[in-house]
This record gives C-alpha cells, structure tokens and sequence, in this order.
C-alpha cells in the first residue's frame, strides 16, 4: 500500500481543511482543470463541486461519484464535454472534499442533499443525471422525484435492489463486520477500490483517488456508506431504496443509457439484469474486460458524450410480407419425407417433415405452459441436428428469442456470451448444462431428454425437451410473434475480438432465407448437407431434407472426403456448404473415396464455401470430387449474409487483383465503399466509384437490426444510419465486383500510406513453397513496418526467422518492403470457421519477437 505519496505535513493539513480542493494539490491531480473547482453552499452546508460553467448550456449532466471515490471520477466527461454541454461533477457532503459534517447520511438524506445542491445551482437547462456506484442509486433516486426536468439518467456499475434468491457480494460481505477497521481506521477499502480498475491504477492516477481520504476523519463517510448497503428489510434505508427501484417505472418515456463492466465482483451482471427489467427501454453498453471502475477501465465520457448527441436509433420494420420461419413446416406438415437427419455413432437418425412439424408445435405449446413467455431469451447448447432443429423452430413459434453461440467460442468466450446475452432458459446436452451449472451461467436449465432424478440433481435442469412436447399435447399452440419481434441474438465468431451477440428480428431471419433462396435457386427439390452447423438450421425454413456430416462440429478442419461423401449420399443432397477449412481437409483426404461415394458427390449442384477468403485452388480440389457442381464462395458475415456472390468461374475470369474478388451484390443489397484517409480511417463519404478502396459499408433487408448489449459498438457501425460498417476494406473494380483487401483493424500504417493486407499475402503464397502467409504491422500507427510472416510447406519444428535464401524470394514476390520474415508451422485462426487467421496476435507476437523477446509460438 503506497505512503509516502504525500507528506505527514500535507495529511494533518487535509485532515482538518474545511471544504475546498486546494490549489497546489488541484494543480498536481492527472487530466483536472483546477478552474473547474468551486464550492457551492445548498441546504446549509458546503459542496465541492467540479463544473466547466459552461455558458448557454443546452443540456447539463450531473454526475455524482460512489464509494469511495470522488468528482475526480468525472474528469473525463467533463474534459470531453462539447459546446452547450455543461457537466457538473459532484462530491456528497463528508466525501471528497466536500464539508464533513459529522453526521451520518443515510440514502434518502443523501438523495435530498443532491436535490438541495441542484437547486442551489440553479439550473435551467435539462438535466442528465449520470451516477456509478452508490452514485447511481442516489442519482436515480433524484431523478425519479424529478422527471419533468430530466433529458435522460445514466447509470454505470450500480444497483437498486438486491435480487431475489441472490446473496449480497462477497467483497460485501466480507467487509460489513470489519466496517470500522478496514474503511475508516485505515485506507483500506479506499486503496482496495483503486486496485478493481483493469488495469489497477498506480502512480499519481492513484493518489489522486486517495487525496481526498488521507485521514480517519476524512473516512468516516466511507464506513458510513458501507453500513448503510440495505442488505435486511429492517435496514433503516431498505424502504428508501425499494421506493428508488419502484420508482423507475415512472422513467419509462426518458432515454436511458446503462454502461456496465461485467469483470465487477461488487456489481456483476445480475445487477444489470434487474435494472433492465425495471428500464426495458434503455441503451446498454457491456465494456467486455472493464470492472467496478468502468470510468476508468473503457471510454465512458465518449460514450455518453456521444449517445448525447445520437439521433435515436430507428427500430427497422417491414412492409414486405414474408412467409414465418415455421411456414415451410406448416406446409409439409403431412408430409413422411425424412427432414433432419444427423449422424451417429451407429449410423444416422432421422426424423420426417410430418414428425417435425407436430414436435415444434407440441413443443411450442410445452414451452408457453412451462412459462415461458413472448420475448423470453433461451439460449440453445445443442450439437446441430434433430433436438436443436425442434427446440429452435418451437422457441421461433413461441415468440421466444434464441440466443446462438458457437461451442467453438470455448469456456471463456461462452460465458461472456451468456453473461452478455443473459437468457431466462437454458436448453442443453449434460454436457452444456454441466457448464452452465459449473460456470453459474444464467437462465433455468432444461434438458434435451428426460433425466433421471439424480441427473436433474446434478445438471440443475427443471425439465426437458421432451417433457415439454408431453405437456404440449394437451395445451393450445400460443398466439404467433409478428414479423417485427426480436427472434434472435446470434454471436459472432470471436476472431476479430470478443464475440458479439448480433441482434435479428424476424423479418429480417425471413428476409436471409429468402435471398440465399433466390440467389442459389434453391427449391423444395434441394437436399442440403451443411458442415457448418448454423446453415443447416435453415433446412426446415427452407423446406428441404438437410444433414451435418459426421465431424467435430467446433473444428470444421476434421471434416473428411468420405463424411462428406456418406451424408451427400444418405440423403442424396444437391447442395452442400463447407468453410474453407473443411474443403481443405476434403481435398486433402479424397483418396479415401470409394467408387459409390465418388458417384453420389456427382449429385451434387451448387458447392458454397464461406466463413473465411476461399483460395481458388480450394475450390477447384472440391469441385474435382463433385464435378457437375457449380462452386460459390458467398460473401457476408454474421451481421448480414450473403452480401455478394461469384462463382469459380467468376474468380478465374477475374484473375489476380488487389484482394479477393467476391463477386457482384446479391438482389437486395446495396453496398458502397467509405474511402480511406491518409490515416486508414474511412471517411464517411460513401461511393459506388470504381478502384477507390475504404471500408466496405451494406445496406439489405436480410441485415442485422443491432449490437446486443453494445451501444457504442452499434453506434459506430450504424453510421450512416440504416447502413453497417462491415469492417471489411475493399474497392470496385470497372465490372462492379467488389474485391475485399482485407479488415479495417489489420491495415497497416506505414510513413507512405496505408497497407492493406490480402493482396500482398496472395502475392507471397504463389510461391510454390508457401502454405499460408499473413502480412502485420509493427511500431506506432504512421511508422509501421511490415512484417511477413510465413508457413512454409516444410514446416519448421519451431518458430525462426527465414532463410536468406527464402526471405529474398517473399520479398521479392511482397512487391513492398518488408522489415522482417518469420516462419512459424501453423497460423492461429478462429475455431468457428478454422480459417480466419488472428493478425492482430501475430502482430504482438511478431513485435515481442523482433524487440528481443523469446521467440515462441503464437
């Protein structure tokens, strides 16, 4: 614990001085203005206030710190504030250097102190409360008595009541008994809050926190606002605070924007999920990584200065009737044609359209008598095939949302993922719902079979699948969602950082099978064999038989020629859906096929392959085994798919270029080209004109509606408005086919220009000895180097800088200057596709390298 970061002098100094931050020390406190500070005489005693005065404001915000933390807290917002923006940062009476005034203050006083201050500054403009910790209880607690002069309330790591079933924080309840030790007698729990920030503060950004607090005078309020946490019905301020929770449903018509940091032990997510509840309508940020000091740990003042200024986001509709998800089932609901078939150890199982079509129904029916509501959140664990066939159909017919996230995600990313998306219900395998259980994700487990006591004992699920579809029988089926209901949360892959819930309502999961439909003519007619579980959902929409073949569902690289081969043949599929990675292993294991699978791969009519750039070479290997096939490679992400699209043929007739040609856009889309400044930022500008490259910008009925918990990630990709930012960069060329150069985050700035990536690795892999290579910047942004980084067809045993000989020839073949080559045997890719390569890990492995570091694998 730091002390000597000021003199004994200065602590008795402090200790006694009445309210008023002094002028030296206000000098020496990081990113603080000192002609912000002024007192403020309200309801007979003195405040401390921080505030940027200024002149004809339009709107104020006023922020009000917790514990035990101060206006400092603020500084941010107010040094990011805007013209007509006036922030006003607020220390409570004995917090801060307010006055002490030796009394105890319990939340409803508090509340009633911040009204006095108000009032004492005379403020005309509207008011944005903003608050953290303590700060947001009483804040709110403000605003709920003053709605008439709000323009918005904004709340950050808070809560307003202790949900039920739930136990106080640990940190909470270690502390309650030793209030008098560890708060005021020593700097404790004031030191202790510094160390939450990620990273913890250190150095003068520390000491600023504890200035306020270097004596057991100065902490009495610290003590006093621990003891005051109602965690009983009797706590003197228990009914104050219920009446702030109550309270809120008359904030229904104000916008509202909550920021939180999930990595809190004092206020998790649990705490988040209760004020959602009680403000339906808010905007909600999760800065992934950030904790109880979120102010600190992420771009809080951007944010709110930004939704500020926001026009409200439009809630997309539809005037196009489309047919719902479940009508294809509806229509074959008679019909003995197997539908889903899935692959077992001992063969296959299948189940028929007539099968399904009943199963969702009782299954629907099972789930509104269960209680499970319109706009609940269930989050689907279930390996692709017949269970997550029914339970996905029956959630879409009941009007529930599902939440979709990829095993592939792993332990880590699939609790942030159900932390983030917070579901009502789990439905799962034990395997999933072990997890859920052992990793306390959110949301009452159901099985997807019957359970014995003893498994429901230990997998905490309350029913199953089945069970569900028995007590459907004898219930009615529900009422059907409209075409504008939210239908789905769907996450992203995770390469390009933590996986993203992607938020879809139904007009627009309506809209995508109808343009994959129509972009690959696709009829009833059709078998699909999908090695990529999520397209295979689609079947039943689609109305047409569609398989998994037998393969490890989060490593779609282990898919082989023959179980490919034996699930084209099991249903006698015409249409079959791999990522590069799967057709690579394909390929690579074609001499396993027999003379019968060779003849059933010849059904096939239409190939895509997806997920990642599909190297040309790939899809001529494929198409050789499925020769009557016409091979596509669609272009899309999980915010909208398909953008474009081209054939193999397309590819060949437009030859090496700058990136990877992907075709021409799909009937219903729009896509236009943000250019590049000198910096690699797009500029907002959007153009359709040919060899300008920029940021690949989309508009289509099939795209997403919103970023699931992710306001300013939404904002930003939103712009302009009705569009998404794709991340993607790329240019036209004179034909119109979009080529795409890379990712927006992977372009490198050198001194002449910015770089972008794919063209220079494609460049360097017609090299007959290179496998695979990536291309990564090193060094501030404006003077990066560029550095190649290679697998060569002999791998080496471990990572080395390449051979005279052989970094001479990638150079040679890079067309642009290369400060280094690295071999490494394998690239790290993302684990959903097993083809998108991490640029932004060999970057920082490359730069730790080439500074001297142990040369490791990435």
């Amino acid at each position: 614990m730091p002390t000597d970061f000021f003199t004994r002098k200065l602590d008795e100094k402090l200790a006694e001085l009445p309210a008023g931050l002094p002028a030296d020390l206000a000098a020496d406190l990081p990113g603080l203005d000192p002609s912000w500070s002024r007192l403020v005489e309200a309801g007979d005693h003195t405040f401390h206030v921080l505030d940027n005065r200024v002149a004809n404001a339009q709107v104020t915000l006023v922020c009000v710190h917790g514990n035990p933390t101060w206006s400092y807290t603020w500084r941010k917002v107010i040094s990011e504030a805007g013209p007509g923006v006036r922030v006003i940062a607020v220390d409570q009476l004995d917090m801060g250097f307010s006055e002490r005034t030796g009394t105890t203050r319990r939340l409803g006083q508090r509340i009633q102190d911040l009204d006095d201050l108000i009032n004492a500054l005379d403020i005309t403009t509207p008011i944005i409360t903003v608050g953290q910790d303590w700060g947001g209880a009483i804040s709110l607690g403000w605003a709920t008595q003053n709605v008439h002069r709000l323009a918005g309330v904004v709340v950050a790591n808070t809560a307003v009541h202790q949900p039920e079933g739930a136990r106080a924080p640990l940190l909470i309840r270690m502390v309650r008994p030793f209030i008098k030790w560890v708060c005021v007698k020593s700097p404790l729990f004031v030191w202790g809050t510094t160390v939450l920030a990620q990273p913890r503060l250190r150095g003068k950004l520390r000491d600023a926190y504890l200035a306020p607090y270097r004596s057991v005078r100065r902490r009495m309020a610290v003590g006093d606002f621990v003891a005051d946490i109602p965690l009983e019905p009797e706590h003197p301020s228990y009914d104050d605070l219920a009446a702030v929770a109550s309270g809120l449903a008359g904030l229904a018509n104000i916008p509202a924007l909550m920021l939180w940091g999930p990595s809190d032990p004092v206020f998790s997510d649990l705490y988040l999920r209760d004020l959602e509840q009680r403000l339906p309508h808010a905007d909600i940020h999760r800065f992934i990584g950030a904790g109880h000091l979120v102010v600190e740990d992420a771009d809080v003042a951007g944010t709110i200065h930004r939704w500020i200024h926001a026009d409200p986001a439009p809630t997309t509709t539809t005037e196009e009737k489309r047919s719902p998800l479940w009508r294809a089932l509806d229509t074959r609901a008679k019909d003995p044609m197997v539908a889903v078939t899935e692959a077992t150890p001992d063969g296959h199982r299948s189940i028929t359209f007539r099968e399904l079509a009943t199963t969702v129904c009782q299954t629907a029916a099972g789930m509104a008598a269960q209680g499970i509501k319109k706009g609940d959140r269930v989050a689907l664990l279930i390996p692709p095939g017949i269970d997550l066939s029914i339970a996905l159909y029956a959630c879409w017919r009941r009007g529930a949302v599902v939440v979709l996230a990829d095993a592939g995600l792993g332990p880590r990313g699939l609790t942030r993922a159900m932390a983030s998306a917070s579901p009502q219900y789990v439905i799962g395998v034990n395997r999933a719902l072990a997890a859920a259980r052992l990793l306390k994700w959110p949301g009452e487990r159901i099985s997807t079979h019957t359970q014995s006591q003893m498994e429901m004992r230990i997998f905490g699920a309350v029913t199953s699948l089945t069970e569900l579809q028995t007590l459907g029988q004898s219930d009615p089926l529900p009422a059907a969602p409209l075409d504008d209901d939210p239908a789905a949360v769907v996450f992203t892959s995770g390469s390009t950082g933590p996986a993203k819930g992607v938020a879809y309502r139904h007009h627009q999961l309506q809209a995508q099978r109808d343009a994959l439909m129509d972009t690959y003519a696709i009829t009833d007619t059709d078998r699909l064999v999908a090695a990529f579980g999520p397209f295979a959902l689609y079947g039943p929409a689609m109305g047409i038989p569609s398989m998994v073949p037998a393969m490890k569902v989060t490593s779609p690289g282990t898919l082989s020629a023959a179980a490919l081969a034996e699930a084209v043949a099991c249903i006698d599929a015409s249409l079959v859906f791999a990522s590069p990675a799967a057709l690579s292993n394909v390929a690579a294991t074609a001499d396993e096929l027999s003379a019968d699978m060779e003849l059933a791969l010849q059904n096939v009519r239409v190939l895509l392959s997806a997920g990642a750039p599909v190297h040309p070479n790939v899809l001529r290997k494929a198409k050789a085994l499925m020769p009557n096939a016409e091979a596509h490679t669609p272009y899309g992400m999980t915010e909208v798919l398909p953008v474009a699209d081209i054939t193999l043929e397309g590819i060949e007739t437009a030859g090496l270029g700058n990136g990877v040609c992907v075709g021409v856009p799909v009937s219903g889309v729009t896509v236009r080209i943000s250019p590049l400044d000198g910096t690699g930022e797009a500029s907002g500008v959007l153009t359709e004109a040919p060899n300008v490259t920029g940021e690949i910008v989309i508009q289509a009925p099939h795209m997403r509606e919103t970023y699931d918990k992710l306001w300013a990630t939404q904002h930003a990709a939103a712009t302009p408005p009705g569009w998404h930012r794709s991340g993607d960069v790329g240019h036209f060329d004179d034909e119109g086919r979009l080529w795409v150069e890379g990712r927006m985050a992977e372009i490198i700035t050198t001194p002449e220009g910015p770089l972008t990536t794919v063209a220079v690795e494609q460049a360097i892999e017609l090299l007959p000895e290179i496998a695979q290579s990536a291309v990564v910047g090193i060094g501030p942004p404006g003077t990066q180097q560029v550095v190649a980084v290679i697998c060569p067809r002999d791998p080496p045993g471990r990572p080395r800088l390449a051979a005279i000989h052989r970094a001479d020839a990638v150079r040679s073949a890079a067309g642009v200057p290369l400060a280094a080559v690295l071999e490494i045997s394998k690239m790290p890719v993302d684990r959903r596709h097993n083809s998108k390569i991490h640029r932004g890990e060999l970057a920082m492995w490359a730069s730790g390298v080439l500074a001297g570091k142990r040369m490791t694998s990435p």
